[in-house]
């Protein structure tokens, strides 16, 4: 299993090289995806209202809810594909492809039906102010029904990282964000659709992405057969999938629950707060997507790894991609709170006061993101290895309860947006300590890595 363009094999190499060569198209990716989502915001920001904003804003958790268990079982497919890259294990490759492909759409017809009935239900129990709940159902369902391409499109983007190719997904991001901002334009500025313009927008992009990361998976995997066999399921790799990515899709889903929890506390304080934070969450985007790609990056590289025996290379790999990636989060937090948050947070709003708010929350939590970069990467060294319980379990501790707890009682004692804002660093904190210690102490890391 040669590497050449359509693979890369990062078990060979200078670490920080390989790194930068797998990561930074993820970073690119990131920032792609970034802009994608951006975008919609912007107009509907700038050319329908704050409510449209608002109602986009308090229906976004819920669609992470509900595809987070398939998020995770793409991060499980990833590691058990980039094992078998690793030890050249070439039917095992082709036969979790397989898997993954009947997983994705199983799974998404699924979601796609759950969130389409009973959603307003769901956005009812997350204080949705009336004012914007019209908007904000229908808005989700549309948004719903493009779930089954956007779960297949995870699974293969998962399948080509596993095999080292970054590169070419990049590709398709950027020409689907080239056709979200063209859709964008079209459905709410020429055919004045509002807020579902951004939602037909988001259906038809993830629509064709997904057939074009299809194509790509099978140019990438020429003996890959796109037929019955392509829906497959192989009971063992099925079993290996769901030990390693069930963990990590709970993670997701409770971790969004979390934060459909704190977003019920957001609606509670009105629109302008909830606009404030929907902005927030686009801007925390640029710290936060690109940490995601160097964790992206050590899940493959480490799974690579493991597969082929290198445990000294893969300790390496983590130092590395920690600094690394915990150098950007710095330089970029510096940047925002000095020079460019209220640029950013404009792009969204000319309302000056929903600025203030937003400039408020990054000024607490900003400044403490590297160690969100600390707990990323260790968590997916941990899963690219393997095990995604123990470090779901500290997540959930910390992310979850700690966090919620905190809420609880900030916005009894003290109820308002910096409340809100001053508990995701605590969180933060508490999950990087519980995993550096895991990773530097527990017998598991001893045997696994040293």
């Amino acid at each position: 299993m040669k590497d050449n363009k359509r693979t890369l094999d990062l078990t060979r190499g200078p670490i920080w090289l390989i790194i930068l060569r797998f990561g930074l198209p993820l970073l690119l990716g990131s920032m792609i995806q970034l802009l994608y989502n951006t975008v919609d915001l912007i107009y509907v920001g700038r050319f329908v209202s704050k409510e449209a904003s608002a109602a986009v804003g308090a229906s976004s958790m819920l669609v992470t809810l509900l595809v987070g268990l398939f998020t995770g079982l793409s991060a499980g497919v990833s590691v058990v594909t980039s094992k078998a890259f690793g030890s050249h294990d070439r039917d095992r490759l082709l036969l979790t492809v397989r898997n993954a492909m009947g997983l994705s759409v199983i799974g998404g017809l699924v979601i796609s039906a759950l969130g389409i009935i009973f959603s307003p239900s769901l956005l009812r129990l997350m204080n949705t102010p009336e004012s914007i709940m019209d908007q904000a159902s229908a808005y989700i369902r549309v948004y719903f029904v493009s779930v089954l391409f956007l779960i297949s499109y995870n699974m293969c983007t998962g399948c080509l990282r596993a095999i080292g190719n970054s590169r070419y997904p990049m590709y398709i991001q950027l020409a689907g964000g080239i056709l979200n901002v063209f859709l964008d334009w079209l459905f709410i500025i020429v055919m004045d659709n509002g807020v579902m313009g951004v939602a037909y927008a988001t259906l038809i992009c993830q629509a064709l992405t997904c057939a074009a990361s299809l194509w790509l998976l099978r140019y990438c995997l020429p003996d890959l057969e796109l037929g019955r066999g392509i829906f497959s399921i192989d009971r063992q790799i099925f079993l290996d999938i769901i030990r390693i990515g069930v963990p990590a899709g709970v993670q997701s889903m409770v971790i969004t629950l979390s934060n459909v929890l704190v977003q019920s506390q957001i609606n509670s304080l009105g629109v302008d707060s909830i606009s404030a934070f929907t902005y927030y969450f686009k801007v925390e985007l640029i710290i936060y997507l690109p940490i995601m790609a160097f964790g992206h990056t050590l899940t493959t590289f480490t799974g690579q790894n493991m597969g082929a025996g290198d445990r000294k290379r893969t300790r390496r790999g983590l130092l590395i991609c920690t600094a690394m990636s915990g150098g950007y989060a710095a330089a970029a937090v510096f940047l925002l709170l000095r020079f460019f948050g209220r640029a950013a947070f404009g792009l969204f709003t000319a309302d000056q006061s929903i600025i203030d708010l937003g400039m408020r929350i990054i000024s607490i939590s900003f400044p403490f993101y590297w160690l969100y970069s600390i707990l990323e990467n260790i968590s997916d060294t941990c899963r690219g290895a393997g095990n995604s319980l123990k470090p779901m379990i500290f997540i959930l501790l910390n992310i979850c309860v700690l966090r919620t707890g905190l809420l609880m009682f900030f916005m009894k004692s003290a109820p308002g947006l910096s409340a809100v804002a001053s508990v995701y660093p605590i969180s933060w904190a508490g999950a990087a300590i519980c995993l550096s210690l895991y990773y530097l102490f527990s017998p598991w890391a001893k045997k696994t890595f040293r």
